[in-house]
């Protein structure tokens, strides 16, 4: 394809045939000569809105964190509402094409998306889609809106003596990464079926199981009258410790932690072993952390649907954050580069 808009013909073709009605409230979407997405929010119920950017690869692993599949991009961008406290709605999918690209990419990367939304009932609201010589890779930019209930008590107010709960596993999306760089490194000194599990965790990034657990808990509070106060946030790039950081520091608090509590998974400690990388600060996408004062149902409610879950420390008054290993004790540090970044 040549540089500027798409012909219509393509956009229609290669486009707009994968742009399917999957929620009742647009009115309003994506169409030729249509600029603008028209939606009803539910009573009571405020805008989210976030939005992600990335350079599109094929359906695989990237040897980098700054380019993934579209499926992948689009998941990342929803665990970012699902971390906001919103039920995600819709999506805007923006493409920057290099001169030269196959309708046929541009038909796969719609295509995936298309799945994508049909499995979670999201809308594609609209979005644009240009083939300019200023790229050589694909570009994708994706906005994502969501509602969230107006009683929802998700601030940045203090929330001290709280548990901090850790989903799934730390370093999952990394690891994965790393399986795919340096697979024959990697064969070497492990069997397959480590390989393959450690791959297979670039399919588990969703936090969308998680969400609507705790989505429920906090409906059930507010029908009983009840506040529930909650902070939520995806673990990505940084890792767990950088994650965790962030959380405290929007939180207002500060936090006390139990090394040995952080999950992680053993293919994670070979393969990071191996390749010289600090799991705590390897790309941790898949995994959400949350504060709350009922920490213990919530994993008990997570645990029961599936879910792996634990409570790795509490937050407190004093904005340190403290990170214990037995009797060791020592300060997190601000958040670095992610250590794919530095292998």
């Amino acid at each position: 394809m040549e540089s500027g808009k798409l012909p219509v013909n393509v956009l229609k073709k290669s486009v707009l045939k994968h742009v399917r009605p999957y929620r009742e409230e647009i009115s309003s979407g994506a169409a030729v000569g249509n600029d603008c997405a028209a939606f009803s929010l539910s009573s009571g119920c405020r805008v989210a809105i976030c939005h992600r950017e990335g350079v599109i690869v094929p359906e695989r692993i990237p040897d980098f964190p700054g380019s993934c599949s579209i499926k992948t991009l689009l998941t990342k961008t929803v665990n970012n509402l699902l971390a906001g406290g919103a039920r995600p709605t819709g999506l805007e999918i923006t493409l920057f094409l290099p001169e030269g690209t196959e309708h046929e990419a541009l038909d796969g990367i719609m295509k995936e998306a298309d799945a994508f939304c049909a499995e979670a009932r999201l809308q594609i609201l609209g979005g644009q889609t240009r083939v300019t010589e200023t790229v050589s890779e694909i570009l994708c930019v994706v906005t994502a809106l969501g509602e969230i209930p107006e009683e929802a008590a998700i601030s940045g107010g203090r929330m001290t003596d709280c548990d901090v709960v850790v989903t799934k596993s730390m370093g999952l999306e990394g690891t994965a990464i790393l399986a795919e760089k340096f697979e024959d490194r990697i064969r070497e000194h492990f069997p397959e079926g480590l390989i393959r599990t450690a791959k297979g965790y670039a399919g588990d990034l969703s936090l969308r199981p998680e969400a609507e657990v705790i989505f429920a808990m906090r409906e059930e509070a507010f029908a009983r009258g009840e506040v529930f106060p909650l902070e939520m946030h995806d673990a990505s790039e940084g890792g767990i410790l950088a994650a965790l950081k962030e959380l405290a520091e929007r939180a207002g608090v500060g936090l006390d932690l139990d090394l040995k509590k952080l999950p992680i998974r053993q293919e994670t400690i070979e393969i990071a072993e191996l390749c010289d990388v600090n799991p705590y600060e390897l790309l941790s996408g898949g995994s959400m952390l949350v504060l709350t004062p009922f920490g213990a149902k919530m994993t008990e409610r997570l645990q029961e649907t599936g879910i792996p879950a634990c409570i790795v420390g509490k937050t407190t008054a004093e904005k340190a954050g403290i990170l214990r290993n037995e009797e060791e004790i020592r300060f997190l540090d601000r958040p670095g580069k992610d250590a794919l970044y530095r292998e």
